[in-house]
């Protein structure tokens, strides 16, 4: 018998398999980045077709079988259907950076949080789209660590929310956190 373990995810990324399957890129509020399969959600009979949409959020139960992670179940906590094109866009360079730069299954709760209140951000209408995606990227170096928070200066490492004040420091430190971003990109060598 195998354990099912439920947690929180937003998904990253997914790519078809076979006729009906599907592999997605979860990163899990519980495990880090996962890779897991789900058998037949292409088909409109699926329950969790609805639920596992790209750059969505949700509730997961996951079952670690002999050949990797497999999808039991899924409930949407948020959609990207209806979400505003910029905000979508954003999310998903940041979704594809992630996947790039995350080495494996490592749980990492302020990554997940920065992702999660982005994503949050990203999905609202009328925010400021560009200065949200600057600042998760660096939450997201700041988290792998290929940023530090001594080098910048700055207080957005010390939380994770995407409000006015934060924005408003990040439009003041724009030009050095644009340069410490692409540094530590190159730096990454992927």
């Amino acid at each position: 018998m195998y354990e099912k373990y439920s947690t929180d995810a937003l998904i990253l990324d997914l790519s078809e398999r076979g006729e009906a399957d599907r592999s997605f890129a979860l990163y899990t509020k519980t495990f880090g980045l996962v890779w897991a399969r789900a058998a037949a959600v292409r088909t409109e009979r699926s329950k969790m077709r609805g639920a596992l949409q790209s750059c969505a959020r949700a509730h997961v139960s996951l079952v670690m079988g002999k050949h990797g992670w497999r999808l039991a179940g899924a409930v949407a906590h948020t959609s990207s259907i209806g979400v505003p094109e910029p905000g979508l866009r954003a999310f998903a360079r940041i979704a594809q950076l992630v996947v790039r730069l995350c080495a494996g299954e490592e749980r990492n709760p302020y990554l997940f949080e920065a992702l999660a209140e982005a994503q949050r951000a990203l999905f609202t209408e009328g925010t400021d789209t560009a200065s949200i995606e600057i600042v998760c990227v660096a939450r997201v170096l700041y988290a792998l660590g290929y940023l530090s928070d001594e080098a910048l200066e700055t207080t957005i490492f010390s939380h994770t929310a995407y409000g006015v004040s934060e924005l408003a420091e990040v439009e003041e430190k724009r030009d050095a956190l644009l340069s410490s971003i692409n540094r530590a990109i190159v730096e990454t060598q992927l």
